[in-house]
Formats: C-alpha cells, sequence, structure tokens
C-alpha cells in the first residue's frame, strides 16, 4: 500500500516536469519572436525618420522657390 502513493506522486512530478518543459520551449519561441518583433520595428523607425528628412528637404525647397521675388502673388 506504501508503493501507491509514491507512485502517484511520481506521476504528478513528471507530468508537471512535462508541462514546465513545455512551458519552457514556449517562452524561449515567444522571446525569439520578440527579437524578431523588436528588429522589425527598429527598422520602420529608421526609415520613418530617413522619411522625415526628405520631407523637410522638400518644404525647405518650397520655401525657397515660394520667396522668389517672381512668383510672389
Amino acid at each position: 500500500m506504501s508503493e501507491a502513493p509514491d507512485n502517484l506522486v511520481l506521476e504528478h512530478l513528471r507530468a508537471i516536469r512535462g508541462q514546465t518543459g513545455k512551458m519552457a520551449d514556449m517562452m524561449h519561441t515567444m522571446s525569439v519572436e520578440m527579437t524578431a518583433i523588436r528588429q522589425h520595428l527598429a527598422g520602420v523607425v529608421t526609415i520613418q525618420e530617413h522619411d522625415h528628412g526628405d520631407i523637410a528637404g522638400i518644404k525647405a525647397r518650397l520655401d525657397r522657390i515660394e520667396t522668389r521675388p517672381d512668383l510672389v502673388d
């Protein structure tokens, strides 16, 4: 009779170990995915900053063109 509770505890511990292993694998996968998302977002931010620079340049050129004496209303 004393062997049955020991086996039952071992079975539960094995099940817990299996679930813990699965959770560790899932967490690793999520960590890799988060790293990929961060890298992608950094690329998007870099492109956006470049675009803002281009827009600022275009605005400066437009302001310069609009202030030419022959174009003033």
